[in-house]
């Protein structure tokens, strides 16, 4: 955890607000700020000689102009920055092995109107080294009448636009990097049947840093049932009871982080929801939401779990997708 922030710039107004937020959370940390840009050389059959350096360059003085920028107005931080010819994904990912955090913004100039989550972002979030935030341009709205488009990404029933529907200014995010929101509150994921300390360990030092309460939410589901009309009013009888066995199984589980600290002020949320709805749901008054990912033992396995997918996608908030060890 010692290690820089490092943050992906490529001139795009996304970049710099994710930049702009990593930022911040460098000087929380007390260490040093690195901004990486990376600018794929042209094929030569494209471009001649000349072109090719004018493009590189070009890159160079772009992020050359960035850094200035940053060190002008982050007086203090420690700021550095690293222009390099690979591809951008693999730029982050190779900058992740040495960071303490990798910021993102959610997308960068690619991709067309109505994408979440570019490529870049979607990469280094499922492979990196360190835990990666992936920031929004601004707090998203939803698609239907709970923001939830549904499992997949569909949109729901009542997810026709309406006058409200496009997303606009917001006062706790835009230009200004997300500062608003630093008074929000931090929520984690939470497996309480088999919480990942790694996760748990960020989102604690999150709220504590910040000075904020920590939101632990975790999503239950009602054990299988056959559909006969006995089985379903026992269901009914017995949600209050299961609720409460959820309740103190969390409550057992976050005792340890709890005693050792103190500071932070925990809020259970026990919802009887899908995962990732409930954890978008909750994310519209959050500050920053952190997750959890299984670190891959095989090639085949680097990719996000459905839960983890859906949330980078439909999140309204930074998002921080802690790596862990499979357990």
């Amino acid at each position: 955890m010692s290690g820089p922030v490092v943050a992906g710039v490529d001139g795009s107004r996304r970049s710099l607000t994710a930049a702009e937020w990593a930022a911040r959370e460098a000087a929380r940390r007390g260490v040093a700020l690195r901004l990486v840009h990376a600018c794929p050389p042209l094929p030569r059959r494209v471009s001649p000689v000349p072109g090719v350096d004018a493009w590189q360059q070009v890159g160079e003085q772009m992020l050359g102009r960035t850094v200035a920028d940053f060190r002008a107005r982050h007086a203090g931080l420690e700021i550095d920055g690293k222009h390099t010819a690979a591809e951008p994904a693999e730029a982050l990912l190779t900058a992740a092995t040495s960071a303490g955090l990798l910021v993102v913004g959610a997308r960068g100039w690619g991709g067309f109107d109505g994408l979440a989550v570019g490529s870049v972002a979607l990469r280094v979030t499922a492979m990196a080294d360190c835990p990666v935030v992936t920031v929004p341009e601004t707090r998203r709205t939803g698609t239907g009448r709970d923001g939830w488009a549904g499992p997949g990404g569909s949109p729901g029933p009542d997810s026709s636009p309406g006058p409200d529907s496009s997303p606009g200014p917001d006062s706790s995010a835009g230009q200004d990097g997300w500062a608003a929101a630093e008074t929000a509150e931090v929520q984690l994921g939470f497996g309480a049947h088999a919480p990942a300390e790694a996760t748990v360990a960020f989102a604690f030092r999150a709220a504590q840093e910040r000075g904020v309460p920590l939101r632990v939410v975790h999503a239950w589901a009602l054990p299988p049932a056959s559909p006969s009309a006995w089985m379903l009013t026992v269901l009914e009888e017995d949600r209050a009871t299961w609720e409460d066995q959820e309740s103190q199984v969390v409550s057992d589980a976050l005792r340890p982080w709890r005693e050792s600290c103190p500071e932070v002020t925990v809020v259970p949320d026990v919802v009887l929801l899908n995962p990732a709805e409930a954890l978008v749901r909750a994310s519209e008054r959050a500050g920053l939401l952190v997750i959890g990912r299984r670190t891959a033992t095989r090639p085949t396995e680097l990719r996000l779990g459905p839960v983890a997918h859906a949330v980078l996608h439909h999140a309204r908030c930074p998002l921080a997708v802690v790596p862990h060890p499979a357990g």
